[in-house]
């Protein structure tokens, strides 16, 4: 399957669950047309809901699972508490594992299969709630740097989408109707999608840099989305660009 079939593909496959069992289940298909180890979304925070794990969806091993909750691993993961506090990926191989409690803990999560490499993407919503999305993989470093730098776009914006999918679907937020976004809020998320910056998308279409970022700005209102990324992502999925 070509890179882009693949990625739309699996957009429509996540659009289209109707509950989250099946919804994780497409997480399964999708770690499999990505050729890659694993895939998790962890939802740590949701401002309507106590329970600071509000939704956990992965492809792991069931023993791995069941030994990670029994231990409360959530409050010793490295990655997670990276991840709760940051807004950048977590790339598992650039992070510090070699000593203490997250050394015992990688090494319990690689006798499980879990993977060798790893990169987690935060993912942060409109109304305050907060999502890890994470990629593993047992392939060689080499196949892994490749896989990144292939497939990293593709990841974040179905991390967003996923997320979003899994909020709907859990209760915690409601199905709105589509937006109309003007003809300008489109040409900026377009040219944003395709790797332009602000400046370029300025130049371009001889508006100010400022009005770029406030089209922009307003796209991401009208689509009750918090960051660019993640308004592209939407974008998308919804057919707008």
């Amino acid at each position: 399957m070509l890179s882009s079939s693949r990625f739309f593909y699996c957009l429509d496959r996540i659009s289209a669950a109707p509950t989250l069992q099946d919804l994780e289940t497409t997480l399964d298909e999708v770690r499999h047309i990505y050729a890659i180890s694993h895939m998790v979304l962890h939802v740590t925070r949701y401002s309507g809901m106590a329970d600071s794990n509000p939704l956990l969806m992965l492809t792991y091993p069931p023993e791995w699972v069941k030994q990670y909750r029994d231990r409360d691993y959530f409050s010793i993961d490295p990655v997670v508490r990276l991840g709760r506090r940051g807004f950048l990926p977590v790339e598992w191989s650039a992070s510090k594992w070699d000593s203490g409690r997250a050394y015992g803990f990688f090494k319990e999560a690689m006798a499980f299969g879990v993977g060798r490499q790893g990169v987690t993407l935060p993912v942060r919503g409109p109304q305050g709630e907060r999502s890890l999305f994470t990629v593993t993989s047992n392939h060689p470093d080499a196949y892994w740097r490749q896989f990144r730098m292939d497939c990293m776009r593709d990841l974040q914006f179905l991390a967003h989408h996923l997320h979003d999918r899994a909020m709907v679907l859990a209760g915690m937020r409601e199905i709105a109707d589509v937006p109309h976004l003007s003809r300008r809020e489109l040409q900026c998320l377009e040219m944003t999608a395709s790797g332009f910056l602000a400046k370029q998308i300025s130049a371009r279409l001889c508006i100010s840099i400022s009005a770029v970022q406030l089209y922009l700005a307003s796209a991401r209102r009208k689509l009750t989305v918090a960051t660019t990324s993640e308004a592209v992502a939407k974008a998308t999925a919804l057919e707008l660009i």
